[in-house]
């Protein structure tokens, strides 16, 4: 197809072909959307275990001493205060706060990191990056030579038991450890996008293939698409970055102020303590469609007969049977308002409720049996 001619392709794009997957561009990359179908594949992943082709994402090793490279200064979170083997969900802001991008952070050692940014987003993240952070700090770009897949679901333990060891399950929410894998010491860590129990893991990319068809051999677990890795982390309430946030929109009027340690320094904190002090004009809603029709991206959302704002993101939701979305409006739009959701001569009724959707996830399970 000459469309595809352009985007890039991740090392398992002949292994979803042989899988009949449904490839479409996604992000300048070339990604399977689905394989058996987006509703089966969700609650496949919430009943049992999937496994996701993510080597798209970007992802960049820092050694950085906090006190000398500025590197505290670049994300809304206390980098200070991350104890090694721990990661964290944060975000780069410009400096009106727009979001330039949302991460996930890993702090390695004392002074070694791993930044995970959005595919979209890596060139110019580490442009971003390399224009703030100081001589003294080395950065390097390793987006392609590192792959990354994820396994998640309640089974997804089970499955990985088998092939990293008992440790695995000696991992926290939001923690990671080094493990022995195909010959290869990777960081696997219990992170995710699914609201379910899950691990992201980052292999060389001459060995992804390799592990795919290993987690695979075990039956448990099955290959998802992005279809469904969108409709799981929709029923989250997670935001999707260039769709639900970009730099126009601040963490403030996206709902995800708690990612934001105010007791530090950052850039964009002074625009986003005058917008914390003044209010702003619009901020991220969510809500549950009456039926099973599914609002969609830049649907009107009208209150009171009013236009109000418009939808980001929407999606029938396999595990509520009925239509969701989330979307930006004026403040006045309290939990239980009845809107509309309209585009041409559609007309869906729904009503403002708080996220996530799904709230059976088993993400943050205590200890695993």
């Amino acid at each position: 197809m000459i469309e595809n001619l352009a985007l890039a392709e991740t090392p398992l794009v002949n292994k979803h072909k042989e899988l009949s997957a449904k490839l479409a561009p996604f992000g300048g990359w070339l990604m399977p959307i689905q394989y058996s179908g987006i509703i089966e594949e969700h609650s496949w992943v919430r009943k049992n275990c999937g496994l996701f082709d993510i080597c798209h994402m970007g992802e960049f090793m820092i050694q950085a001493d906090l006190a000398k490279s500025n590197l505290g200064n670049l994300v809304t979170i206390d980098l200070a205060g991350m104890p090694p083997g721990s990661c964290r969900y944060g975000f780069m802001l410009n400096e009106q706060a727009g979001i330039i991008d949302d991460l996930l952070v890993y702090r390695i050692a004392a002074a070694e990191w791993m930044f995970v940014v959005n595919a979209a987003t890596t060139d110019g993240d580490f442009a971003h990056l390399k224009k703030h952070l100081t001589a003294e700090t080395t950065l390097k770009n390793a987006s392609q030579s590192l792959g990354k897949l994820d396994l998640q679901g309640p089974l997804s333990a089970d499955v990985l038991e088998e092939l990293a060891g008992p440790g695995i399950r000696q991992l926290r929410y939001y923690t990671f450890a080094y493990f022995e894998l195909l010959g290869e010491k990777i960081i696997i860590s219990r992170t995710g996008y699914t609201g379910e129990l899950g691990y992201e893991l980052y292999m060389p990319n001459n060995k992804i293939p390799q592990l795919w068809d290993k987690l695979l051999s075990d039956k448990r677990a099955r290959p998802i698409g992005l279809g469904a890795r969108d409709t799981l982390r929709l029923e989250m309430g997670y935001s999707l970055y260039g769709q639900d946030i970009d730099k126009n929109i601040t963490p403030l009027e996206a709902g995800l102020g708690h990612f934001i340690d105010w007791n530090k320094e950052f850039i964009g904190k002074a625009a986003l303590l005058k917008q914390k002090q003044n209010g702003s004009s619009r901020r991220m809603i969510c809500f549950v469609a009456d039926s099973r029709r599914s609002p969609r991206h830049n649907y009107r959302i009208v209150y009171k007969g009013r236009e109000a704002g418009a939808v980001t993101s929407g999606s029938f939701s396999p595990s509520l049977g009925a239509g969701i979305g989330m979307g930006y409006v004026g403040n006045e739009i309290a939990i239980g308002g009845q809107i509309v959701l309209s585009e041409g001569t559609i007309s869906i009724n729904a009503k403002v409720t708080d996220k996530p959707f799904y709230k059976n996830g088993s993400a943050k399970s205590g200890e695993i049996k």
